[in-house]
């Protein structure tokens, strides 16, 4: 039987015609994927206007050494809770680390560690989450609206929001363009 944790560290790609607009062209880093159900967070697109500095003097917290980051938007559940999607070299109170490539915090500490120069060495910040019921997306992923890809740390860290959707799928030998929206059977 196969594990019921085979996503976790995986990205998921929303397939073109998904059937929810929250989730066209969507990137998910997937952080927790077992029986109780599954969390990730949307990686494939920045929250316009706002910036990390705006939202760190929102949170009291003086933007210091931190870079003026876009942040993400991780999913309509919870759009006020931050996450933030790091590397593994830091970790904090909460720190989940996912299969070895990432990490994820959901608390202050890693914004005020980001500010202060002593944080992750490389991070995204994400406002919500995408999150799943027990066996939900296992029933979502054998129909038409995701495909999986390893998780890649180039993927996350070094391609722009804007690129990582068709870079996700050129990391399968998929030329995205291809895509239809129409599902066949056989």
């Amino acid at each position: 039987m196969e594990s019921t944790s085979r996503l976790t560290g995986q990205f998921l790609l929303a397939l073109p015609g998904i059937g929810d607009p929250r989730f066209e062209r969507a990137v998910i880093a997937m952080c927790a994927h077992d029986v109780e159900g599954a969390i990730g967070i949307g990686i494939g697109q920045e929250i316009d206007g706002l910036g990390l500095h705006e939202l760190l003097v929102q949170l009291d917290i003086s933007p210091g050494a931190a870079p003026d980051a876009p942040v993400h938007l991780g999913g309509p559940v919870d759009p006020q809770r931050g996450f933030v999607v790091h590397s593994l070299d830091w970790s904090g109170q909460d720190t989940i680390e996912v299969d070895g490539k990432w990490a994820l915090s959901g608390t202050i500490d890693v914004l005020r560690a980001i500010s202060a120069g002593t944080g992750p060495g490389r991070w995204l910040v994400a406002l919500g989450y995408a999150g799943w019921g027990a066996g939900q997306l296992d029933g979502e992923m054998s129909r038409h609206g995701w495909f999986n890809v390893p998780g890649d740390t180039g993927l996350l860290f070094d391609t722009e929001a804007e690129d990582r959707w068709d870079a996700g799928f050129r990391s399968a030998g998929i030329d995205s363009r291809m895509l239809g929206i129409e599902t066949g059977t056989a």
